[in-house]
């Protein structure tokens, strides 16, 4: 009677088992792109219905090792620290913008300001007087996202991205907003001239924008200040 149970248990066993090879064999031809992950699956499954067998313990260990790894997207994205965590704070607060968000435009700033040789201080006081950090703003004047870029009088800076469309994302948006201040920088020689030309207001003989942008970045001196006596 045990050799009975014995016989039939291996019979079960071994039914099983061809079962599987034949469906890897299936798949093999059906799917040709595949057969190397298809038939390393189908070996896999065939060890653990053999582990099973041989104890319930090692079938549960064998589903652990095939087990995916997850990063999360906190551990997977960059942190912003120190002096650019305390701007964005202070952007946080004072605009009503969120966290990630105000994360997200300073190191954007930064970035671009590094590429272009422009303060990324500037570059923020622009976008707090032109959008108050509102990725979506548009203008009656056409002008799009957190810097206020108007596409038709920029339209060279956006034929790599796709066209206007591009300036309603953020790190796009800041970084052909930069191109603009550093090129009208390196023609006027002055940031005033160079603010009043972004602006529009040129005519402007009492530079108003220019010194709404100027004592913006007066106050995120004085939060990079703090930060650094904090440090």
């Amino acid at each position: 009677m045990f050799a009975l149970d014995q016989l039939s248990r291996l019979f079960l066993l071994a039914r099983g088992l061809f079962a599987l090879v034949g469906l890897a064999a299936v798949l093999v031809v059906a799917l040709p792109a595949s057969r190397g992950a298809l038939v390393a699956q189908a070996v896999s499954a065939a060890t653990a219905v053999d582990a099973a067998e041989a104890s319930p313990a090692a079938a549960v260990l064998t589903a652990e090792r095939v087990e995916p790894v997850r990063v999360s997207s906190a551990e997977a994205a960059p942190a912003v620290t120190g002096e650019q965590l305390a701007i964005a704070e202070f952007i946080g607060r004072r605009y009503r913008v969120a966290d990630s968000a105000s994360e997200a435009f300073v190191a954007a700033a930064f970035r671009a300001g590094r590429e272009f040789s422009v303060d990324p201080l500037l570059i923020l006081a622009v976008m707090a007087i032109e959008s108050r950090y509102n990725p979506v703003a548009e203008s009656s004047m056409g002008a799009m996202g957190l810097m206020q870029i108007i596409p038709r009088f920029h339209p060279e800076k956006l034929a790599d991205h796709g066209g206007e469309a591009a300036l309603l994302e953020p790190e796009i948006n800041i970084r052909v907003g930069t191109w603009v201040l550093h090129e009208y920088m390196r023609r006027f020689g002055d940031v005033e001239a160079a603010l009043l030309k972004y602006a529009g207001a040129l005519d402007d003989p009492a530079s108003q924008y220019a010194d709404k942008v100027l004592a913006e970045k007066a106050r995120l001196q004085q939060i990079v200040a703090r930060s650094r006596r904090q440090t």
